[in-house]
């Protein structure tokens, strides 16, 4: 067969690695070959590879093992990243907004872009290491907030405030970067890369079931991995740093036995009627699995506890079913305890195995255990999502390099390179805030347009896919942070008071201080100013500044005689006659 009808992959457990060589016969994939290997010692740690080079012998020896049975050399390989690996966190955003602003679909993705890169600090911020970078693989609304209250769509309502809280989920690079090394010091390069939890999803669940809310559990050694799918997609991603290896510590502390032997009396219990070990004083020992069922009963209650509590954490309430792959999902009681927890059918928590998945041929040994779920869906995902496992796109003239995950939006780069969200609609700038004579006085900001936003010269929004070599332009509005206000068109008619004297229309001088200092009317006014505005404010004052003698006339005010102290008022008639 030639080798380029050959598809090479590989699922590089914590415990062990599995390679698997199959071929596309149509819409069917035919295994044609495989190989199980454990590594010589621990040399991966949840997901991470933390000895490399022991895990390149390993996927080296699987490598050369294939090879020679098929007679055939590989260049390329399909792989993925653990579950386990993935960073999830749920955060909240509030934002005030204008009352009279009716919310649209501009203004609640900007609100969601904002909630996933607050996330994405967080996870930055509990890392141990400072400059580690991660990569947004998907994030979903679990709820939305009108002036506090939860609310099913914010869109084209109108408030104080909007809110939203997301769970987003981040896979760190270092985690690409060990998987990358590991390959190439073993010959290949990487054909196509997916993560785990995606891979099972897309075997173990048909597409039509995957609108339904469902919780896919990956019960391994040491973890148990979780994926939650939601309206045809997996929305949020957990891990339980418990799994089969507790319930094979137990065994080997109740019946003193060797972790190994352990392991293997764990792997009977649903094989065998009796089940014969030694124990490690030598002791032989023939036991009815009920009976070891009986004592490690309470540790598969605490991991299915374990399990219930976070799946209901991250999606707030129990899920229509669960499925349950990876080897420590067969352990005796798990999924009846799961059913019973969540408040589920038993019918509706089942360990799916390879025998429910559609379209696969298994030309030699039947690989019939969940264990074997995310090894086939990371060969099958060889051809149905064969891509680069990065992208490159071109981001207001700057380069951004993306981690290639189903379906890439606009909004997913904009989080990737920190882009500030508030920019993306058209907001209110400040309010100036001063007083004139003693008066608060408020200019409200302008309302500025919203982002505009191009796709290789064609107008998009932050919903828009984007693909390899994609040109991307974000031309953000603009908004005064304080608007110019100047004293002449912010007081207006205040600065002009006119008085008719003896039929002739007189303006009064104007004297404008701002906090203590005289200005002129092209004063550019601050936050904070305090301006006070004098005009003449009695009969005196006008004839001192008419310099007119005040003995020399009588004088009234709109027909009524008065004295030289008495206000007044803009517009008054007055009247003086020689004495």
């Amino acid at each position: 067969m030639a080798k380029e009808e050959l598809y090479f992959s590989l699922d590089i457990g914590t415990r062990s690695v599995v390679g698997l060589v199959g071929t596309f016969i149509g819409e069917e994939f035919e295994i044609i070959d495989f190989q199980v290997e454990e590594h010589k010692k621990r040399a991966m740690y949840d997901g991470q590879v933390h000895d490399i080079n022991l895990v390149t012998d390993t996927v080296k020896n699987i490598k050369e093992s294939l090879e020679n049975r098929l007679e055939t050399k590989f260049e390329k390989v399909s792989v993925a990243a653990a579950g386990r690996s993935l960073k999830t966190c749920k955060v909240e955003v509030t934002r005030q907004i204008e009352p009279l602003t009716h919310i649209d679909k501009d203004m609640i993705g900007s609100l969601e872009i904002e909630a996933v890169q607050k996330a994405q600090r967080e996870i930055k911020s509990g890392n141990s290491i400072d400059e580690e970078e991660f990569y947004c693989v998907g994030y979903a609304v679990t709820n939305y907030y009108l002036n506090g209250t939860i609310i099913g769509s914010l869109e084209g309502h109108r408030g104080k405030t909007m809110g939203v809280e997301v769970i987003a989920t981040f896979l760190p690079k270092t985690v690409i970067d060990s998987l990358n090394v590991v390959i190439r010091q073993s010959g290949l390069s990487i054909l196509n890369m997916t993560l785990e939890p995606i891979a099972a999803m897309d075997v173990a669940i048909h597409d039509n079931f995957k609108l339904l809310n469902i919780a896919l559990v990956d019960v391994g050694a040491g973890t148990s991995d979780i994926a939650i799918t939601k309206d045809g997609t997996i929305f949020a991603f957990a891990m339980v740093p418990t799994a089969g290896d507790e319930i094979t510590e137990k065994i080997a502390e109740a019946f003193l036995l060797d972790f190994d032997t352990a392991e293997k009396v764990k792997l009977s219990l649903s094989k065998k009627s009796t089940i014969k070990f030694k124990d490690i004083m030598g002791v032989k020992h023939q036991v009815k699995p009920e009976e070891i069922i009986d004592t490690i009963e309470p540790s598969i209650k605490h991991l299915a506890t374990q399990i219930c509590e976070k799946i209901i954490e991250y999606n707030g309430k129990s899920p229509s079913a669960v499925f349950l792959i990876g080897g420590g999902s067969c352990t005796p009681k798990l999924s009846e305890y799961i059913a019973e927890i969540l408040g589920l059918q038993s019918e509706r928590v089942g360990v799916r195995k390879t025998d429910i998945i559609k379209n696969v041929i298994f030309n030699r040994k039947k690989l019939p255990g969940p264990e074997f779920i995310t090894p086939i869906g990371i060969g099958v995902s060889a051809k149905r999502t064969k891509r680069n496992d990065f992208i490159n796109v071109m981001v207001n003239d700057k380069p951004v390099k993306l981690l290639n995950t189903s379906r890439l939006t606009v909004a997913d780069v904009l989080i990737f390179i920190g882009f500030n969200p508030r920019l993306l609609i058209g907001y209110v700038g400040k309010e100036l805030h001063f007083t004139v004579n003693g008066k608060n006085q408020i200019i409200k900001g302008r309302k500025g347009e919203p982002a505009s936003i191009f796709i290789n010269g064609i107008q998009g929004n932050i919903k828009s896919q984007v693909s390899n070599g994609d040109i991307i332009t974000v031309k953000k509005q603009d908004v005064e942070e304080v608007p110019d206000v100047f004293i002449r068109d912010a007081l207006g008619d205040m600065l002009r008071k006119t008085v008719f004297i003896n039929g002739r229309e007189y303006d009064l001088k104007t004297e404008i201080t701002v906090n203590g200092q005289i200005v002129a009317d092209d004063y550019k006014i601050k936050n904070g100013d305090n301006i006070i505005v004098k005009h003449a404010s009695t009969i005196e004052d006008i004839l001192n500044e008419l310099r007119i003698p005040k003995d020399s006339f009588s004088i009234s005010i709109n027909g009524r005689l008065c004295s030289i102290n008495e206000k007044i008022d803009n517009g008054d008639r007055i009247e003086m006659k020689v004495k």
